[in-house]
């Protein structure tokens, strides 16, 4: 999973045409440790999508902008546009996840 380095990374992501799902997540986060053993296979069962870890003490206004108030939580991009919204702060399993991603219109 490629770690964002930058706001403006941010934004080049969103407008590269890729098909981009943003994981919004804190080192802190017990929730976000819970899922994190599973992100390597759900990123290879999902490989034409490219996912970015975003910290969320690192880029609040990020999160701010895109009215990401609880973690983890997903966003998803396609083509510059949104595709998908999976934000809450409720433990997510990996079922949820995969139910989420197959659902984008992407």
């Amino acid at each position: 999973m490629i770690k964002l380095e930058s706001v403006e990374q941010f934004h080049e992501q969103i407008n590269s045409g890729e098909k981009v799902v943003f994981l919004f997540s804190a080192d802190w986060c017990p929730d976000c440790r819970v899922i994190e053993p599973l992100l390597p296979e759900i990123e290879e069962k999902y490989h034409s999508l490219t996912f970015i870890y975003v910290d969320r003490d690192q880029y609040i206004d990020v999160c701010a902008e895109n009215d990401i108030f609880g973690i983890p939580s997903f966003l998803a991009f396609s083509g510059g546009k949104e595709a998908g919204r999976f934000v809450s702060k409720d433990r997510k399993t990996q079922q949820e996840i995969e139910t989420f991603l197959n659902g984008l219109d992407i």
